[in-house]
């Protein structure tokens, strides 16, 4: 399985050497950024988290999506502490977090993205979450390239995150790979062996999930280069208040 995903992985990174592959991953992400502008004009209190699922599917799907990259993400209030958690008919509530985990394919190409928004106000434990993750996933995006070690990247990211003393509730890696598949090689993860190499696209996405509140997750795509990364994602990141 693992030379299949390292297979898949060189497949990607000599498509992204292409410009009809660099076009469709392109494609794939804008679609998907502009469903996630479409969407915030949609929710509002009452709103359920399968009805802000449906949305966000059918928008990318009616607006040029050839399918969905995974199963869509919409939790919100104690149900986003789940990294991966099932929409529900749960009914948004002023002060949730709503974390939404998305994206589509075109021509087998996969985008991925995931923003967490709040409705109606924060509070300052919600803030200082949101600031943690958004700042550990800067300074991942800001260090990785090519030739470092997936661990190191991994860190980038983590590092920040257990200075800020959240460190027990990021428990999952910091990104994987994404390409002709929605998971391939390299992941950054404290567990991998592997090199970052130039046309690699990996995820950027740490999160902070405390159980029975809430959890906040930011994820952008970003293509490896020699002396650094390049950010497929082009969406808003900063708090984001309804």
């Amino acid at each position: 399985k693992g030379k299949l995903y390292s297979l898949i992985a060189d497949i990607t990174k000599r498509h992204m050497q292409s410009s009809l592959g660099a076009e469709c991953f392109t494609k794939a992400q804008r679609i998907a950024e502009d469903a996630f502008s479409h969407i915030l004009k949609f929710i509002k209190v009452g709103v359920i988290e399968k009805e802000i699922q449906l949305e966000l599917d059918f928008f990318m799907l009616r607006n040029g999506g050839e399918g969905l990259s995974f199963e869509t993400i919409a939790v919100s209030g104690k149900n986003s502490s789940m990294p991966h958690g099932v929409p529900c008919d749960k009914k948004v509530e002023n002060g949730d977090f709503i974390t939404m985990d998305f994206g589509t394919i075109i021509n087998g190409y996969h985008s991925d993205m995931t923003r967490t928004v709040a409705v109606g106000f924060a509070t300052d434990e919600m803030k200082n979450v949101y600031d943690a993750v958004l700042k550990a996933q800067k300074n991942c995006l800001d260090n990785i390239k090519a030739c470092i070690s997936c661990k190191d990247g991994d860190m980038f990211a983590r590092s920040v995150i257990n200075d800020s003393g959240y460190g027990k509730y990021f428990t999952h890696s910091t990104g994987h790979g994404v390409g002709v598949e929605i998971h391939e090689f390299p992941n950054l993860s404290p567990a991998s062996d592997s090199i970052l190499q130039v046309g690699n696209i990996v995820t950027v996405e740490p999160g902070i999930y405390i159980p029975g509140k809430f959890g906040v997750r930011i994820e952008d795509m970003a293509l490896i280069t020699e002396n650094g990364c390049r950010n497929l994602t082009d969406a808003p990141k900063e708090l984001i208040i309804l």
